[in-house]
């Protein structure tokens, strides 16, 4: 069996990559709104950095919240565990730990994406430069993830990394829309009612969606069907769905190697079939606020089941 340190790593190392690419597309939708924003506060930054979870450590350096303090916060300061920067250094430091058990591709994207941001981000971004550094980000941590699928054996190394970065994923997507969904949606006899489309299309544009989902719609923005996407769609590779059935796969390869089964295998499976059979019109008539707050707690307990069934220390 795999040292759960060597195990550990690679989980992690893939949870922050994962992590910087969100957090590069949530500044990148929260300029966009700012822009279409037609009163001119910065009350969209504050759904951005609850997005990102960052709003309590926010708020212990800050006594307000603006632009371009939010995004520097989620670009590189120290201050913030899950800025960029931090999350970068992180995925750096536990691919240095694992280094045998990556190939030299995905070593040096992974190195070299360090190189590039610490020179980047080494000083506040300019407004000039921010879609090229948000640009970099995305592109950079790309690269590794295409250096690490195309040169990797497909063996528990592999299967590791991929419940590391779909547990980060699934995650991020279950916040971007509760958060929004929320702050829109107050109540249920909103839905379906008319509302800034430029609201949807960031939600869509966070997740990488906004293309997708009119391949699959049509272009009809609507909350609904917006959420249908997100959670249920089993296509769609940053829905929750399609998240935990990768991420259930990944256990099911691990208990075939080590001919053995854990708590987290059961739990990711119970996850899985929430999902099944399910209508996105009863799950938010039983209240979708409440159904994503579960599902982040239980996605939470899944990654603290796999830390201690392959013994994460």
């Amino acid at each position: 069996m795999m040292l759960g340190r060597t195990a550990n790593g690679l989980f992690w190392m893939f949870r922050y990559i994962e992590r910087a690419e969100n957090t590069a597309r949530l500044i990148d939708a929260g300029v966009r709104m700012s822009l279409t924003a037609s009163n001119g506060s910065d009350d969209e930054w504050v759904s951005v950095l609850k997005s990102a979870g960052a709003e309590d450590a926010y708020r212990q350096h800050h006594e307000t919240v603006t632009g371009p303090d939010a995004i520097d916060f989620l670009l590189r300061d120290t201050a913030n565990p899950s800025s960029v920067m931090s999350v970068i250094d992180s995925a750096r430091n536990n691919a240095r730990m694992v280094r045998t058990a990556l190939t030299r591709e995905a070593w040096e994207s992974t190195n070299e994406c360090w190189i590039e941001m610490k020179h980047r981000l080494s000083r506040r971004v300019r407004d000039t430069d921010l879609p090229g550094v948000l640009d970099m980000i995305k592109q950079r941590t790309g690269l590794i993830r295409g250096a690490f699928h195309g040169t990797m054996l497909r063996n528990e190394i592999f299967n590791f990394s991929r419940i590391g970065t779909f547990i980060e994923r699934a995650d991020n997507t279950a916040r971007i829309l509760d958060v929004k969904y929320y702050l829109l949606l107050p109540a249920v006899t909103y839905v379906g009612s008319s509302l800034d489309n430029v609201q949807w299309v960031s939600i869509l544009r966070s997740v990488s969606a906004h293309r997708s989902y009119g391949w699959v719609y049509e272009s009809d923005l609507n909350p609904v069907n917006i959420a249908d996407f997100l959670i249920l769609n089993g296509r769609m590779p940053r829905s929750l769905a399609y998240c935990h059935e990768k991420i259930s796969n990944n256990l099911g390869y691990l208990a075939a190697e080590y001919s053995e089964r854990h708590p987290a295998h059961d739990t990711a499976l119970e996850i899985l079939e929430s999902f099944r059979n399910r209508d996105i019109r009863a799950i938010i008539d039983a209240g979708l606020h409440q159904f994503l707050e579960d599902f982040i707690t239980r996605n939470a307990r899944l990654g603290n089941e796999i830390a201690q069934a392959y013994r994460f220390y």
